[in-house]
């Protein structure tokens, strides 16, 4: 990236709450040394928009993407209280171009977890799907902008059409579910080294958190999720473990071919169902007040 002029906030704006004394991010600064304006975080604690960019900049570099608070609170006791990145991009005054690498490497390291992250199909900023049971998402960038709930199809990636929430699909024409098109037309494949292995469907999901996964056709029957990294038999469906139990890798299953999946597991990221609250719009006032005072600041610089 770019080198870009040192940042500043603005003193007219009011949709920060200024304090006086140190940056808490920065173990050297001295009570309102350099003039610099200093903005509270939501945990409480003093930054500067240099101090948290750097601080924040240094985290992702290092494969951190959920950021927390560095502030140390009583000895060597850190503050850790979390920071979304919506507050991060606004404190820290990001660029345009800082933006866009925050949020491709924040939606790259995220994916490793298995976390689900594209971009709003409107203002194209990243968004989390964190109810993987609910296709009815809800862009808390947009909703501020356009001062009322902006809810979209993780699907289709069009406006939600429709009651909500829904697994399925949207009411837009064409929304359906690729993976699961896929699952049910996909060819059928022999396993060569698996003894009696004949017309297994090409294509399974994962049955713990639901990727795609596809056989090599080559070695054993088992496969390795590249998501949630289980282990499970590619012709009966089961965890390695309790197929083993009544057959071996390159035998087939007692119960034979399991039949093509009509349906796509669906698994939190703590393993859990979240209640279906995505087509909610969330009591978060201020933090939509700031998001659009960024937008309408971007357009009216670009403009």
């Amino acid at each position: 990236m770019e080198d870009i002029p040192e940042r500043s906030y603005d003193p007219l704006d009011n949709t920060l709450v200024f304090v006086s004394g140190r940056d808490d991010l920065d173990p050297f600064s001295a009570e309102d040394e350099d003039g610099s304006l200093r903005a509270q975080m939501s945990c409480g604690h003093a930054v500067t928009p240099d101090s948290l960019s750097e601080f924040c900049r240094h985290q992702l570099d290092q494969g951190n993407f959920k950021f927390k608070c560095p502030a140390l609170v009583q000895g060597t006791t850190k503050c850790n209280k979390p920071w979304s990145y919506q507050e991060v991009r606004r404190l820290a005054d990001l660029s345009v171009e800082e933006m866009q690498y925050f949020e491709e490497n924040i939606a790259r390291l995220a994916a490793t977890e298995g976390r689900e992250i594209q971009p709003c199909p409107k203002c194209k900023t990243n968004v989390e799907r964190k109810d993987l049971t609910n296709l009815c998402v809800q862009c808390p960038i947009c909703s501020a902008d356009q001062e009322r709930a902006y809810q979209f199809c993780w699907q289709c990636l069009r406006q939600w059409k429709g009651r909500g929430p829904r697994s399925d699909r949207c009411d837009n024409n064409g929304c359906s579910n690729k993976n699961l098109e896929l699952l049910q037309t996909c060819k059928t494949i022999d396993l060569p080294e698996v003894q009696g292995a004949t017309n297994c469907p090409s294509v399974r999901a994962c049955p713990k958190c639901g990727a795609i996964v596809e056989h090599s056709r080559k070695f054993c029957k088992n496969v390795h999720c590249p998501r949630c990294r289980l282990e499970f038999c590619f012709i009966c469906l089961k965890a390695k473990k309790k197929c083993n139990r009544t057959s071996t890798p390159y035998s087939l299953c007692q119960g034979g071919v399991a039949p093509r999946q009509t349906s796509i597991p669906v698994r939190n990221k703590d393993g859990r169902r979240r209640e279906r609250d995505d087509c909610v719009s969330p009591n978060q006032v201020l933090e939509q007040f700031r998001a659009r005072y960024q937008m309408r600041m971007l357009r009216a610089e670009f403009d």
